[in-house]
């Protein structure tokens, strides 16, 4: 179908309710988030279910998008499909052996000596391939997501005060108190975007003067009418192509979410509700008793453990730990933190000072190891900024200069690299 209205030649005053709209979209869309990757893209295959697109009375972008402000769906449960296509190339065991030893050196993370079922560490899995999630909520202080795999299951559930992850696969739990009112708690299902409507959220926050945002017509999603939503970069050198996001006709929360890049062919993100209800989950869904024989971990005397070390409370650190940061990582980089050029969907973040430094104070690409692996995946380039690697994905691509600095964004390789010759 055409699409009914578009917003970007609306008078001025409309034009700014419109805006308006979106950041009060931005806002409130928390209620249907059960739970999250960090940062995540995600891309799927499934169709939208159904034969036939809905019959449904127009709206405009701007009401649609109210809609989508005005919804507060608290109970929920159903299945979501999953999967990332970024065009990375493929690791093997590398990437989750790197996120595993980096979660360890921090507070609460998996590792040889934190859980395997820490939510920290585990659930990085949905950045990379197609997965199924079984997702429940009973307002905000009950959720819970499951990750369906061929021979196990994947689950972290909230319940009140109490965060439990358990893992089948290795019969180890995790478990960590206050997350209903800790707010350096590392991993909470609601904080976790791996539903429609967390992916949206994000998505309307982007959703300016440099934005297109139109209805697209309508479609059937898990048996639900609903209208779609279609949100368009206008500038040139995003790598982001269309966002369109399925939004339900009756209760206004998004049930499937899909990002194509600008360089066409599958989606990078395609997230949808396969199934779903808004009747109450049975309480009982959110209970949790570690099988008999479940290594358990206990998060708090973890962060406890890792904390003191990093926050000098005076407590011994870890055996294989540093007592004390270095010299040199014990106050910020002077003008080493992260700063953005160009606005809209061409907005680059830049980090590293230009002197061997990372923000953290950590290595930068002169670091042998690590300028020899980006080296093996990215691409060498020189301007007047000098040289460097750009590292490529489908959707974010970021330049590591030899000096230290970093440039990245959802911009083309080009971009990137006059980003850093201007800033020379």
């Amino acid at each position: 179908m055409a699409p009914y209205e578009s917003d970007h030649n609306a008078p001025a005053g409309q034009a700014e309710d419109v805006r308006d709209g979106r950041r009060k979209a931005a806002r409130y869309v928390v209620p249907v988030a059960v739970v999250g990757v960090a940062a995540a893209t995600i891309g799927l295959v499934p169709a939208f279910a159904g034969s036939g697109d809905p019959d449904l009375p127009k709206i405009s972008a701007q009401q649609l998008i109210e809609k989508i402000a005005a919804s507060d769906v608290q109970q929920l449960s159903g299945t979501v499909k999953i999967s990332t296509d970024l065009g990375l190339p493929n690791l093997g065991g590398l990437q989750n052996s790197f996120a595993s030893g980096a979660f360890s050196r921090g507070a609460g993370g998996g590792g040889k000596d934190g859980s395997a079922a820490d939510p920290s560490s585990k659930l990085l899995e949905l950045a990379s391939g197609t997965h199924t999630l079984r997702v429940a909520t009973d307002g905000q202080d009950k959720q819970k997501l499951s990750l369906i795999e061929k021979a196990a299951e994947y689950s972290v559930i909230r319940n009140g005060t109490d965060l439990w992850a358990y893992d089948s696969a290795s019969n180890e739990a995790y478990h960590a108190t206050g997350a209903a009112d800790r707010k350096d708690e590392r991993t909470t299902p609601r904080d976790i975007p791996a539903t429609p409507g967390d992916l949206a959220q994000e998505a309307l926050k982007a959703a300016d003067e440099t934005t297109s945002v139109t209805v697209d017509g309508t479609a059937q999603v898990a048996g639900r009418d609903a209208y779609k939503l279609l949100i368009r970069p206008k500038q040139s050198g995003t790598t982001v192509g269309a966002i369109s996001i399925a939004v339900d006709a009756k209760s206004g929360m998004p049930l499937k979410f899909t990002l194509t890049p600008a360089a066409g062919g599958a989606a990078v993100v395609d997230v949808g509700f396969t199934e779903v209800s808004f009747a109450r989950p049975a309480a009982s869904t959110f209970d949790f008793t570690p099988p008999k024989g479940t290594k358990v971990t206990q998060g708090d005397d973890l962060r406890a453990e890792r904390g003191s070390r990093w926050h000098g409370e005076g407590k011994a650190a870890p055996k294989g730990l540093p007592k004390a940061l270095p010299k040199d990582m014990e106050k910020p980089v002077p003008g080493a933190g992260p700063e953005t050029i160009g606005e809209g969907w061409n907005t680059i973040v830049v980090l590293g000072d230009g002197k061997g430094r990372m923000p953290s104070g950590g290595p930068a690409s002169g670091d042998s190891a690590v300028s020899g692996f980006l080296g093996s995946l990215g691409d060498h380039v020189k301007g007047k900024f000098g040289s460097g690697t750009v590292f490529s994905t489908r959707l974010v691509n970021a330049l590591i200069t030899d000096e230290g600095k970093v440039y990245a964004g959802a911009v083309t390789k080009d971009a990137l690299v006059k980003a850093a010759n201007a800033g020379k």
